[in-house]
This record gives C-alpha cells, sequence and structure tokens, in this order.
C-alpha cells in the first residue's frame, strides 16, 4: 500500500490542489464501477486500484462494480441504478464516446461526481487513461518496421468507445504515411474480446489469401486473432496489440507467437489515480488539470523480461 499512498500524493501535488474550506468534511461511503466487460482481464485490475485507492481514503467505503458488456443501453441503466442508491461517486469506463452522455448528465444532476478511467465520458469530472493515439502509432509502427515499409495488413476495429476510436486513428495515420502499406480491412467490430477476435479474423483469412500484418485494438482481440490463424494454418503475417495484458505478455515471453508487439497500459495506476481525483472533487477541490494521460510502452519479444506487468506487485 505504501506504493500506492506515494502515487496518490504524487497525483495530487503533481496536478496542483486548490483545496476549499470544506475539504476532508465529507465522508467517502459509497463508489459504483461500471466497466465495459468484467471477462477482460484488464478491467479486473483496474476494480483493483479503485478498491485500493478508496479504501486508503476509508476502509469500510461501499463498493458494487458491474458489467456493461459492451451495452450502452445496459451502461445507462446501471448508472440510473448508481443514482438511485445514491452513491457518492461514480467510476466510468464509457462504452461509447458519445452516446453515454445523457446518463453521466443525470448523476451529475443529482450530485453525484463522475471520474472516467481508460476512455472518456464526455460531461466527466475527472479523466485519466492511456494516450491512446500514441498506443495505436506504436503498435502500427513496429508492424511498418518490421514490413519495411511494403505489404498488405489489417486493423481489426472494435466498439466505439474513445480509447478505441483514438488507437485506430493513431495506427492509420502510420499505415498512411507509408505508401508502400496497403491496408485491406479496417471497420471489422472485433468486439474488444477475445471471441469477436476470433470471429473477424476468420472472415479476414478466408477473404484475403496474403495478410503481412495485422492491428488488433485490443489484447483479447489480438488472441483470438492468433487463434484463428493457427486454426486455418496461416503463419504468415505478424499481430500487434494493446495493452500488455498477461496472455500476450506470456505470448510474447514464448518467442513462438504471430503476436509479436503490444503498446502496454497500466490499469491499477490508471484507475486507481482516477479514483483519487474523483475523491477531491468530491471534497470540493478544484484540480488544475482535470485529464491525465498517460504514455504506453511499447512491449516485445526483446524486452518482455524487463516488463512489469499488471500483476507486478504494488
Amino acid at each position: 500500500m505504501r506504493d500506492l499512498k506515494r502515487l496518490l500524493t504524487g497525483t495530487a501535488l503533481a496536478l496542483g490542489l486548490a483545496t476549499g474550506a470544506a475539504a476532508q468534511d465529507k465522508e467517502l461511503q459509497s463508489v459504483g464501477i461500471s466497466v465495459g466487460l468484467l471477462g477482460n482481464p484488464f478491467f479486473v485490475a483496474t476494480i483493483k486500484g479503485i478498491e485500493d485507492a478508496a479504501r486508503e481514503i476509508n476502509p469500510d467505503v461501499q463498493i458494487t462494480s458491474v458489467s456493461a458488456d459492451y451495452d450502452l443501453n445496459k451502461q445507462a441503466s446501471q448508472i440510473d441504478n448508481f443514482i438511485a442508491s445514491g452513491v457518492d461517486i461514480i467510476m466510468l469506463n464509457a462504452v461509447d464516446a458519445a452516446a453515454i452522455e445523457p446518463a453521466v448528465a443525470r448523476a451529475k444532476n443529482a450530485g453525484i461526481v463522475v471520474a472516467a478511467f481508460d476512455v472518456s465520458a464526455p460531461g466527466a469530472e475527472v479523466t485519466v487513461m492511456t494516450d491512446n493515439v500514441a498506443a495505436g502509432r506504436k503498435a502500427c509502427q513496429y508492424i511498418v518496421d518490421q514490413l519495411g515499409g511494403e505489404g498488405d495488413v489489417v486493423l481489426i476495429n472494435g466498439p466505439q468507445s474513445s480509447s478505441i476510436i483514438d488507437r485506430a486513428a493513431g495506427c492509420s495515420e502510420v499505415f498512411e504515411a507509408n505508401e508502400g502499406i496497403n491496408v485491406l480491412s479496417d471497420d471489422q467490430n472485433g468486439q474488444a474480446s477475445r471471441e469477436g477476435g476470433l470471429q473477424v479474423m476468420q472472415g479476414l483469412l478466408t477473404r484475403f489469401d496474403k495478410i503481412d500484418g495485422v492491428f488488433a485494438v485490443n489484447d483479447p482481440t489480438a488472441l483470438g486473432a492468433a487463434l484463428a490463424a493457427q486454426q486455418l494454418n496461416r503463419s504468415e503475417f505478424i499481430i500487434t496489440g494493446v495493452d500488455g495484458a498477461p496472455d500476450v505478455e506470456e505470448a510474447l515471453a514464448s518467442g513462438n507467437s504471430l503476436i509479436k508487439a503490444s503498446a502496454s497500459q497500466d490499469p491499477y495506476t490508471m484507475a486507481a489515480q482516477s479514483m483519487e481525483m474523483a475523491y477531491e472533487i468530491f471534497q470540493g477541490n478544484t484540480l488544475e488539470e482535470d485529464t491525465v494521460l498517460l504514455e504506453p510502452e511499447l512491449i516485445t519479444s526483446e524486452n518482455v523480461g524487463e516488463y512489469q506487468g499488471w500483476t507486478a506487485a504494488r
């Protein structure tokens, strides 16, 4: 916990908190968390970060975590349920970059602090996320470099949350800057899941006889794409993703996976920092900066041994 305390103290100092007279007077009693998909280990790590940060503030805080399953209507209903139960703070991983706005507005009108993590949400008072444009750039620049600037590539897209939109934009920027790169497909939705990546990649492999590179918007999608390749006995391409997830960390370390790189995120730190900033808003304080972008690191088979991943001791 000492590391978490240092992180949160450093965050407060870096953001230049302006403390109001009523600061520290309000007790944090309840927090609601809605994430895109609880089946994704990334979101398990974010929830752990939020829980640890919240319990540093109040060991008895009530925390409720729910999965939206990338369903906008389901997430909007979850927010309404949090409003009805009177939570103090909603920690939100928005499944839609724009359409969640009315639900966020309802929560704020009810006096609830809404903090976004991993992806932005219109109206949220705090946002902490990876620089996802940079993540897409780094993962796709790796593909371009490995192909020597020439080849046929695909981009497996996903649900239109801000993080996925930004990753796809960063990747497309790199591909478009290299005349020798031919994008075969960039609009197939792999649902940000292993099953979705498997299904989309099966279709792409059936459709295209030769693929040189694949960018998947997150690691579960990349793992699904690799499984599709294995099932169809295709191995002429390389795959990159975003997350630095434990399964991809293992694949990179093995040295025999089609997945060759991933732009890593730190879900625990990201979510803990968002929770601490939300608490400052809850106390009536003002943040000089309400949005924090964390720089991704490109993890490859060459440097994976030095990578401190999601399961590293905190």
